[in-house]
């Protein structure tokens, strides 16, 4: 998860927020918020080119944290289907036991894969 903020893909991000249904106007402010920096390297004390980024969420941005939890809904949800569909198997500890696949921390995802029979 520690580059993932860096790969989001703006794009994915607002369809994902279109597909649970957060209205367009709201979309269009996050859009604005994630999109509106600009850069410059600092290269012997001068700053370079401006230049902007295309995808990722800025680290230490108060929104981000939000919206790199609705990111890692869908992985959720597709890790979910995989092994609802038998794609996958998660592991189970003990017979009566639930089967788990997967499981999220702050920083950190655990994907649990045992033998499919």
């Amino acid at each position: 998860m520690h580059k993932a903020y860096d790969r989001v893909e703006w794009d994915f991000l607002m369809a994902i927020m279109e597909k649970m249904g957060f209205a367009p106007m709201w979309r269009s402010l996050v859009l604005g918020c994630i999109s509106t920096v600009n850069f410059a390297i600092m290269l012997n004390g001068q700053p370079g080119s401006k230049f902007a980024p295309t995808r990722g969420l800025r680290q230490g941005d108060p929104l981000s944290p939000y919206l790199f939890l609705l990111v890692s809904e869908v992985l959720s949800l597709l890790i979910q289907k995989a092994s609802d569909t038998k794609m996958i198997k998660g592991v189970q500890f003990n017979p009566v036991g639930p089967c788990i696949s997967h499981i999220f921390f702050a920083d950190y995802t655990l994907i649990f894969l045992g033998q499919i029979r």
